[in-house]
């Protein structure tokens, strides 16, 4: 039998460690390495939730559990570097007191309403947030850069020396707008021209390419505002309006947009305490934006916004916003909202607006009746806050309607607050009710007053609109 051969064994040598594995450091390194080995294996434990709804549940759509925000993270993103942000939240006109309240009410410090609009300072998670929780603003625009501008060479040279690298690069497509107020500039179309031409030149010279332009669906979206004797350019945060919540299923005959109905809930000053009573409700849009003020549901859950498409978009931030916001959504609805409206076609739509709204059939009590017939809820007096027909929309209705209505609501109103948008102005003498308060305010390109009035039963009725009622 031969000899066993021996064979030479080397030493192997120490595999290099996978990213998953953790390395051996020493110092001050290896102290930071054993925090964050311990932040990631800490447990997390269950949110304790009540027994929701049906509705609760199709609108807050639970997802998997997240690990709770640190305030560490409040930073993180190569946006967020720059804090705060100076910030313009456009809204409807009439409603910049009502959107600088709920901005407040949200957290946001120096909060100041300007036209159509309020100005504000938030951080980039605000941003978000503020997206996400406004009822009343039009979109959230970041503010990048602003300079005394005299000529569109100026605007170039200020659109040149902005940082748009941080947001979005040549991979991303772009769409700008201008608009402008009292500004000398000849044409608002070449000054729109020239921020793109600035933009396409900065990112070009930085990455070696351009941006596409896409004015349907752009990655990124910059805003233009010129006034007397500067421009600003604001970067777009929300993307599609944020009146479209998602839930529109059709419109039906002149609708209010979302952000307007909640606008004018909030200057009704009504509280879902109290019922509500909408009756020339169409389409249900004001009692649809009622019942997710109810159930405090932020109406921005289920759409998507612009910074999801930027560069510093942080997903993992994003998640813990939405569920921090979905963990604050009522359980049940327990506000009672009664719609109604004498087109059958045009409940069927608000039905679909409901679904749509992921809230219950039984949520809102739509029915087809004639407002002069309309009893109210028994129980403690309400609101109703109502967008009546008036002009085409009204027809051929009878010349005393208005006044039937007003003797309908003198009579089973008593102690109701009722709120009535309308552009034709002299409403209140159409009714032959004094209104306690009234506000402007614009449904779109139409000039509006929201006319409170506070019913005290039947009495002697006033000459016209503004005359003092007599006891």
């Amino acid at each position: 039998m031969s000899a066993s051969k021996k064979t030479l064994r080397l030493p192997r040598k120490k595999a290099a460690p996978t990213p998953h594995e953790e390395r051996v450091r020493s110092g001050a390194r290896a102290a930071r390495a054993q925090s964050q080995n311990r932040r990631r294996q800490r447990p997390v434990e269950p949110r304790q939730t009540a027994t929701p709804s049906a509705s609760h549940q199709a609108i807050v759509k639970t997802s998997p559990q997240r690990i709770a925000p640190k305030p560490s993270e409040k930073k993180q993103g190569p946006a967020a570097q720059a804090l705060p942000f100076a910030a313009f939240a456009p809204c409807p006109r009439g409603l910049e007191e009502m959107l600088a309240r709920e901005l407040k009410q949200l957290g946001f410090t120096d909060v100041t309403p300007g036209r159509a609009g309020c100005h504000f300072q938030a951080d980039w998670r605000d941003i978000l947030r503020a997206n996400l929780y406004s009822r009343i603003a039009t979109r959230i625009l970041v503010q990048l850069a602003q300079a005394p501008v005299r000529t569109p060479e100026d605007i170039y040279a200020l659109a040149l020396d902005t940082e748009w690298e941080k947001w979005f690069g040549a991979r991303h497509s772009l769409r700008v707008d201008t608009s402008a107020v009292g500004s000398p500039m000849q044409s608002l179309q070449y000054c729109n021209l020239r921020v793109k031409d600035a933009i396409c030149d900065r990112i070009r010279a930085r990455e070696g390419a351009r941006p596409d332009v896409d004015t349907v669906r752009p990655d990124a979206r910059v805003h233009l505002f010129l006034d007397a004797n500067s421009a600003t350019l604001y970067l777009d945060s929300s993307g599609e309006s944020l009146f479209k919540r998602g839930w529109r299923y059709q419109k039906g005959a002149a609708p209010l947009r979302e952000n307007l109905a909640a606008g004018l809930l909030a200057l009704a000053d009504w509280s879902p305490e109290y019922p509500l009573v909408d009756p020339f409700c169409g389409s249900g849009t004001i009692l649809i934006e009622a019942a997710w003020i109810a159930l405090n549901a932020p109406p921005g859950l289920h759409r998507p916004f612009q910074f999801e498409r930027l560069r510093n978009h942080n997903p993992r931030i994003w998640h813990q916003i939405k569920d921090q916001a979905r963990s604050q959504i009522r359980p049940t609805l327990e506000t009672l909202l009664i719609g109604a409206d004498t087109d059958s076609a045009a409940l069927d739509l608000a039905r679909q607006n409901l679904q749509q709204a992921k809230l219950a059939p039984d949520n809102i009590q739509f029915q087809v009746a004639n407002a002069l017939e309309l009893l109210p809820p028994e129980g403690r007096p309400g609101w109703v806050v109502t967008n009546p027909p008036y002009g085409e929309r009204l027809g051929a209705q009878d010349s005393s309607f208005w006044s039937d209505w007003s003797a309908q609501l003198k009579t089973h109103y008593d102690g109701w607050s009722v709120n009535v948008i309308s552009s034709e102005l002299g409403l209140p003498g159409h009714l032959r009710l004094s209104p306690d308060r009234r506000f402007p305010v614009f449904n779109g390109a139409l000039d509006c007053r929201l006319f409170q009035f506070q019913i005290h039963g039947r009495r002697t009725e006033p000459n016209g609109a503004g005359a003092t009622s007599e006891p």
